[in-house]
Order: structure tokens, then sequence, then C-alpha cells
């Protein structure tokens, strides 16, 4: 099984998630990811997360994304160990969890650096071949 892996820090600024986003699916097309439904939805997550991270979290942002075969996992580091949690939709701004639920497998929490690590497993990529390698023989 191969694994492509990228590491972004990114930057504690307004235009995080938007840049951060616009990196990801750059990412992912280079490795071979190109259901447009899929990339989108991966940006969604990606945006949402490090949103969160700027809002709520302080400190350097680390985003990270590995690619096995059709799975992908995107995590954002932060430096607040305050766990995320979904919130009333009443709330303005409160619907970020309920976003990366309805997108993604799961998410987890895990302490990191004295802070806290944000762990997405987004849903299988459609159109992509179980551990065949060919849809990504470069690596980025």
């Amino acid at each position: 099984m191969s694994a492509l892996t990228a590491h972004l820090d990114v930057p504690l600024h307004h235009g995080a998630p938007g840049a951060a986003r616009r990196a990801v699916v750059a990412v992912l097309g280079g490795w071979g990811f190109r259901d447009p439904d899929w990339l989108d939805a991966a940006a969604v997550v990606v945006s949402e997360l490090v949103t969160n991270a700027v809002r709520h979290g302080g400190g350097c942002i680390a985003l990270q994304v590995e690619a096995h075969d059709r799975r992908v996992v995107v995590s954002v580091a932060d430096g607040s160990s305050v766990v995320p949690r979904r919130r009333d939709p009443d709330d303005v701004g409160g619907r970020g969890i309920a976003l990366i639920e309805a997108l993604a497998e799961n998410w987890t929490v895990h302490n990191h650096e004295g802070g806290k690590q944000v762990r997405v497993m987004l849903l299988p990529c459609p159109g992509l071949e179980e551990s065949s390698g060919s849809a990504r023989g470069g690596a980025a």
C-alpha cells in the first residue's frame, strides 16, 4: 500500500481557510483525485477545520493531508487544547462540525504538542481503483 503525505504550515490569518482549501485541492488533484463533487467536499472540510483553528485555536496551524489508495485523511493541529464540539444549529457560525460530519466518514481529536489535532477521514473518492497505484504514480 502506497501512502502520500503533504504538510503545510498555515498562517493564523483570515485568508488562511481559502489558501488552505486551494492548496489541498491542488495537492489532491496532483495525486489523481479528480471527482469534482468529492474535491468540493474535501475543500469544505479543509475550510471548516482551518476556520475553526483560526477562530478558536491560536498558535501555529499545521495542516496535513494523507492519501492511502482511495482514502484521504485531513488533519489540522493548533495551539488550543479545547476540543471542538457540535453547536446548536441556530448559533451563528456554529455549523462547522455538523458540515464535517455530513461530508466525512468520521473525525477524531488527539493531543498534539500542547494543543490538539483534529483528524478527519474523508469518504472514499469515487473513480479510483483501490490499491491500483496507477492513478497516482508520481510523488508530490
